[in-house]
């Protein structure tokens, strides 16, 4: 950490600590932005995957986070936050080594999703964009997966869960709680964590593009 001698840009007050990443760190990530910030022609088109970035080192989109990639991208804190909380797959706040997403929108709810997310919510404890006691798990609603052929349908870490019940889907919870490995119904061979999957979407590949199996016939 530093100390500022003046008013920062990120609204740090005069005299007072500035967070911030520590050299190794922050010369890592550096690197990596580099690689991201040299596929756009203006620097500031790579906020979004270094949003992923820096939330694949924390989490979440930190404090500190926020002020590398204003940093890294001559932005203010103001701007970068401002995209950081329009998109929900930047989350604010640490998000638990899965994040379980249940599609509740019309068909999946209509198929059985409300109640897969009625169950997932009472069994873990938690509601909407919560997180399990033991960091395991965030669960969320979501508007749509995409996969309405296979409804209802659960994600993990934005891997398919198609054809979900109640009692399925709570498998899959504890199971992912109690370290298992989990494969999902199509798709890479297994599961990775949010860190890893927010690396990937950063734009960084993890060679399991060819994992596992495609979808199925459609219904």
């Amino acid at each position: 950490m530093t100390i500022d001698a003046g008013p920062a840009t990120d609204g740090t007050p005069a005299g007072r600590a500035r967070p911030g990443y520590d050299a190794e760190t922050t010369a890592r990530l550096a690197a990596d932005a580099a690689q991201i910030v040299a596929r756009y022609p203006e620097s500031r088109s790579a906020l979004l995957p270094m949003l992923h970035l820096v939330q694949s080192e924390d989490g979440y989109v930190s404090r500190d986070g926020i002020l590398f990639c204003a940093e890294q991208l001559g932005l203010t804190a103001a701007e970068v936050s401002a995209v950081a909380t329009f998109y929900t797959q930047y989350k604010r706040h640490p998000n638990g080594t899965y994040t379980v997403g249940v599609c509740t929108n019309t068909l999946c709810a209509i198929m059985g999703g409300d109640a897969i997310f009625d169950e997932l919510s009472e069994h873990l404890g938690v509601g909407h964009d919560e997180t399990t006691e033991d960091g395991a798990i965030t669960l969320e609603r979501v508007e749509c997966n995409a996969a309405c052929d296979y409804a209802p349908v659960m994600m993990v870490n934005w891997e398919f869960f198609d054809n979900q019940t109640p009692g399925s889907a709570t498998d899959v919870v504890d199971r992912l709680r109690a370290g298992e490995p989990v494969a999902p119904t199509r798709g890479a061979a297994s599961v990775c964590t949010f860190k890893q999957m927010s690396r990937v979407l950063a734009g960084f590949p993890d060679g399991r593009a060819d994992e596992g199996v495609g979808a199925g016939e459609p219904t």
